[in-house]
């Protein structure tokens, strides 16, 4: 076994051994998907006032809604009893902070040298524009219910604060 995660793993079974979860169905209790950002300062069930097993958590960098995400919430609405969808992107996020993918792509290579323009980042540093485009892209899904509400908020990683938007 590979030494760079023992301290998970041993973490783990302190978790293990006080374990409380099992038995949890595995769909979203209070009928919510959560699309945010990987950011770890983001701890999405607190912020919202939820315990595990109430809602699903979709996250990746910037909390934006791509083909991937789309995939997962058709499959959450209709196998795991999510009714409502939150995007909730966040303050002083990299993702939001460059004039695009390829500012990301020159960095990337130029401190790494790895090529990373066969990916798209979805980088947009208006974040509020890219909420709206976002929240637009679940509502006019083909494969998602016209009536799904839909809504979008932005966390403050400073105060904890979770601002609706009106996108």
């Amino acid at each position: 076994m590979n030494s760079a995660f023992d301290d998970l793993f041993t973490a783990n079974d302190a978790y293990a051994a006080d374990f409380r979860l099992s038995g949890l169905a595995p769909v979203a209790a209070r009928g919510l998907a959560v699309v945010t950002c990987m950011d770890s300062r983001i701890e999405p069930l607190q912020a919202l006032g939820l315990e595990p097993g109430d809602a699903k958590i979709l996250r990746n960098a910037g909390a934006r809604v791509t083909d991937d995400t789309l995939r997962t919430l058709v499959l959450a609405v209709y196998l795991l009893e999510v009714d409502r969808v939150l995007v909730m992107p966040h303050t002083r996020c990299k993702m939001a902070s460059v004039s695009g993918d390829d500012e990301v792509h020159e960095a990337i290579e130029g401190r790494f040298g790895v090529d990373t323009r066969s990916l798209e980042f979805h980088t947009d540093n208006d974040q509020v524009g890219a909420l709206r485009h976002d929240l637009e892209r679940i509502r006019h899904h083909p494969l998602l219910p016209r009536a799904l509400p839909v809504a979008g908020a932005v966390y403050d990683v400073d105060t904890g604060r979770v601002e609706p938007q009106d996108a």
